[in-house]
């Protein structure tokens, strides 16, 4: 533990206040957070990614908090996903008090310089390199940056990541550190997963999340793509506080490093532990896309709605930027009488609510439809997804 953060002639200049008040308190967050987790030095950040962006979770007093502020990101951010889609929102069905606490959310982070991309998949926006030093705090985009990237981020709390935004650094402890990205656990797969989709890769992140913890896994016996990748991480911090993973031979620290792995804890995992989550509950509507899809699962959607009206409300989320590079699959998606929005999701927009079983493809969106949307979530492949919406 250090006693004392070093802090360059700039940091200094902004505690003193000499870049106004809002920076000054920024900065003050950055040091006593660093102090708590013995952070020797800030670092600089390459980007950020801000949380308590929708208002059904920020509420009224965090709005309050975010009109106190007056400073402008010096480094590009993003929020989270927010609680409607910005330009959708009645057509949606979002209560129109809602909408006007949401748009005040939106609007308090837009005069911070924060890009109103608002998505839980910043990594599709620009290119994110191995070994960046980010301020990320969506725990699946967490999750994709350090495992699958290899950049550097630890689970920043929405006022931390806001913090970063403003000052472009962020307490160095962690795992911005090499010490700490190091296996701690094996997760020997005993399954054959050639064949595997990444509703397959949620069930089992699902599974593993719960018996991890905030333990790094290293997976043996699985060769996933990045979609199948992201399915993996998001449900593992949904259910447990993963940060990061590797996988033999797939992740990029696990190609570029020999861990020893043999004196770790190994857990093994066969079918009948996952087959178990894709258990049948009644399906009221179908939503898809938390984390919000990439253009790959777009294709497919479009492809499995071809020729097809759905019978269910089927909800689709991706980011505006996705959406706009693929809107001939989006059009396709919308002619079956699915939506697919952005800016929001699932778990964080109130529609969701009204719905007393719904069925995802994410074992993130398993883990959270519960509990934030008052639901019953039932797990299913996109096939089986597009099954059920319209038979």
């Amino acid at each position: 533990m250090v006693s004392h953060m070093y802090l360059d002639p700039d940091d200094e200049q902004i505690l003193a206040g000499e870049q106004g008040e809002t920076r000054q308190k920024m900065l003050e967050l950055l040091v006593a957070l660093g102090k708590v987790f013995g952070a020797a030095r800030l670092v600089p950040i390459k980007s950020a990614q801000v949380s308590g962006a929708s208002y059904k979770t920020i509420g009224e007093y965090g709005l309050q908090w975010l009109n106190t502020l007056d400073a402008k990101a010096v480094v590009p951010a993003v929020l989270n996903p927010i609680g409607m889609p910005r330009g959708r929102w009645q057509e949606m069905g979002v209560d129109p008090d809602f909408a006007k606490k949401q748009q005040a959310v939106v609007a308090a982070y837009e005069r911070l310089g924060i890009s109103l991309e608002c998505t839980c998949t910043p990594y599709y926006l620009r290119e994110t390199l191995i070994g960046d030093h980010l301020a990320w705090s969506e725990s699946s985009a967490v999750c994709y940056a350090n495992s699958v990237l290899g950049a550097r981020t630890n689970r920043e709390g929405g006022p931390g990541a806001l913090a970063a935004a403003l000052v472009g650094k962020t307490p160095c402890y962690g795992l911005h550190l090499a010490k700490n990205r190091t296996p701690q656990v094996v997760i020997d797969v005993q399954i054959a997963t050639r064949d595997w989709t990444p509703a397959d890769y949620g069930a089992l992140g699902y599974h593993v999340g719960k018996l991890v913890g905030n333990r790094i896994p290293y997976y043996t016996g699985i060769t996933p793509d990045r979609d199948q990748l992201k399915a993996l991480g998001a449900a593992m911090a949904a259910t447990g506080a993963v940060a990061l993973y590797h996988v033999e031979d797939v992740t990029p620290e696990a190609q570029k490093n020999c861990f020893g792995i043999s004196h770790l804890e190994k857990i093994p995992v066969e079918v009948k532990e996952i087959a178990t989550i894709f258990r049948e509950v009644p399906v009221e509507a179908v939503a898809l896309g938390c984390p919000h899809c990439s253009p790959d699962e777009l294709g497919t959607l479009a492809r499995l709605l071809s020729g097809k009206r759905v019978t269910k409300p089927f909800y689709v989320f991706a980011s505006q930027g996705v959406i706009d590079r693929n809107h001939r699959d989006v059009e396709i998606i919308e002619k079956s009488g699915a939506k697919v929005y952005a800016d929001t999701c699932m778990v964080v927009s109130p529609v969701m609510e009204q719905y007393t079983g719904i069925m995802v493809n994410s074992g993130k969106a398993l883990a959270y439809v519960p509990d934030m949307c008052r639901a019953v979530a039932r797990i299913g492949t996109t096939e089986e997804c597009v099954r059920v919406a319209t038979e």
